[in-house]
């Protein structure tokens, strides 16, 4: 999450100081073009070129630039963010030789429960520096894009549980000691093919609806506990853990006011007999 955090405040630093050497450099094209500024919003990033450095005039500008949208076009979208929480869908059949064998835990506790989740605390993150959209279709109330980029999708599950991922072999165990702070963390590089939809409900507000799919491959996973008798403990592994990800998208919303997302994972998170597929749901910052 540290990491997500310090990329964002790179990327808007780096638009920054982009902007203030063209002005500095350019003297006579700010004369000719006008001045440039960032819009940080729930839109995502925007570079807006104007002479009109109020509020009004920077909402004007943004109007311009969204009537000067043409379909058949391919433009770029800055940072997509989403933040939410974490469910497992369990499927596992805890009477599998190869589930018995994973989970070296007592009979009694080879079952569902034994991956119960803190909800509020199970994060879910998804990070998308750059989007690419395409305008397929483009009419007065309504709009059609279909979109792709590259980024980050982060699970985070906190376990109510005293569990621990063990490397050679790779098993679950029940540990002895009460963890304070005990979760699965898994890290996948992730790229979207995304359709979405726009119907303008009154002049400038815009209804947003889609759906998706995304692809992803695990970069990392690990094992961080907290507790007062071992301090912090990471261990790092793939932990029989999958090293691809194929997931169902959707999101809602109301363009500059509150965007939501949902995502399933369609394939299992494990490679052995678990099978454990991920719900995410939550907030949507950016996009297209």
């Amino acid at each position: 999450m540290r990491i997500t955090l310090c990329t964002l405040t790179a990327i808007a630093l780096l638009l920054t100081n982009v902007s203030i050497a063209q002005d500095k450099n350019s003297d006579t094209k700010e004369e000719k073009h006008g001045q440039r500024s960032i819009s940080i919003s729930n839109r995502g990033i925007s570079i807006i070129t104007t002479s009109d450095t109020t509020a009004e005039g920077l909402k004007a500008a943004k109007m311009k630039l969204d009537k000067e949208e043409k379909a058949g076009k391919f433009k770029t979208t800055f940072m997509m963010f989403d933040f939410g929480v974490n469910l497992l869908n369990d499927n596992t059949n805890y009477t599998d030789p190869s589930v018995v064998n994973y989970l070296n835990v007592p009979a009694g506790m080879r079952n569902e429960n034994l991956f119960d989740l803190r909800n509020g605390k199970s994060i879910n993150i998804n990070f998308y520096p750059l989007m690419v959209k395409f305008l397929a279709v483009k009419t007065k109330n309504q709009r059609l894009y279909v979109s792709t980029g590259i980024g980050f999708q982060v699970y985070n599950f906190r376990y109510e549980n005293n569990i621990s991922y063990k490397k050679n072999p790779n098993s679950i165990i029940l540990d002895s000691v009460s963890f304070n702070k005990n979760k699965l963390a898994v890290n996948y590089l992730n790229m979207p093919l995304m359709l979405t939809s726009k119907t303008r409900l009154h002049k400038g507000t815009w209804l947003i609806y889609g759906a998706g799919i995304t692809g992803g491959y695990r970069l990392s996973s690990w094992n961080k506990q907290k507790s007062n008798e071992r301090g912090k403990i990471k261990t790092k592994g793939s932990f029989d853990l999958s090293d691809f990800n194929s997931c169902l998208t959707a999101e809602f919303g109301i363009e500059g006011i509150l965007r939501v997302y949902a995502s399933y994972q369609l394939t299992n998170m494990y490679e052995n007999g678990i099978d454990q597929r991920p719900i995410s749901f939550g907030l949507r910052f950016g996009g297209i």
